[in-house]
Formats: structure tokens, C-alpha cells, sequence
């Protein structure tokens, strides 16, 4: 099994908790407190969930006072966007390239 650092981002905001977590924090930095009024879940689960978070480079934390406050990784949440651009241009061109193969079959330039 992959450890959280090898496993794919995509794979980790598989799970709904996380992505709420990461909505949130788009929004602004929250410390866990925060983001467990917000959710579902008590506030130990926020914190595995920012862990694995965390190790799978996704956010960031800072000691601020006696809390930890939590907010997007931007170099992380970038690689994210940079593979679904590449998934989009793959679709794009292949979308180009069916197009393009049915007006072939039909012998229009």
C-alpha cells in the first residue's frame, strides 16, 4: 500500500471529508477548531484528515499560538491543476481528433 506522500492527490480528495476540508480552506486559513465546527466529524478526525492532508502535500500549518492554522499549499494544489490540464488537452485533442476522423469518412475537407 502507498504510503499518504506516494499516493496520488486526486485519490486523496477522493474522500468527501477531505474536499470539504479543502473548500474550506480556499476560502481563508483555519485552525482545526474552526474547520470541525464546520463539519460533521469530531475534531481529532479533522486533525487525521489534515494529516494526511499534509503529507500528501496538499496543505500547509503554522504554529499560531497554541494552535495550528491550516491553509492550502499552493505549490501542491498547482500540480494538481497542471495534471488536470494535461487530462483536459488530452480530451480536447482527442475530441479534435474524432471530429476530424468523421469528416475525413465523410469527404469533407
Amino acid at each position: 500500500m502507498a504510503t499518504y506522500r506516494e499516493a496520488d492527490g486526486w485519490e486523496i480528495l477522493g474522500d468527501p471529508t477531505r474536499r470539504a476540508i479543502v473548500a474550506s480552506l480556499a476560502e481563508r486559513p483555519r485552525a482545526v477548531g474552526e474547520l470541525a465546527q464546520e463539519l460533521p466529524i469530531s475534531r481529532p478526525a479533522v486533525s487525521q484528515h489534515l494529516r494526511v492532508l499534509k503529507d500528501a502535500g496538499l496543505v500547509d500549518d503554522e504554529a499560531a499560538g497554541t494552535r495550528r492554522v491550516y491553509r492550502l499549499n499552493p505549490a501542491g494544489v498547482a500540480a494538481l491543476r497542471d495534471q488536470l490540464d494535461v487530462f483536459w488537452r488530452r480530451a480536447l485533442e482527442g475530441f479534435q481528433e474524432t471530429v476530424e476522423q468523421a469528416a475525413d469518412e465523410e469527404g469533407r475537407p
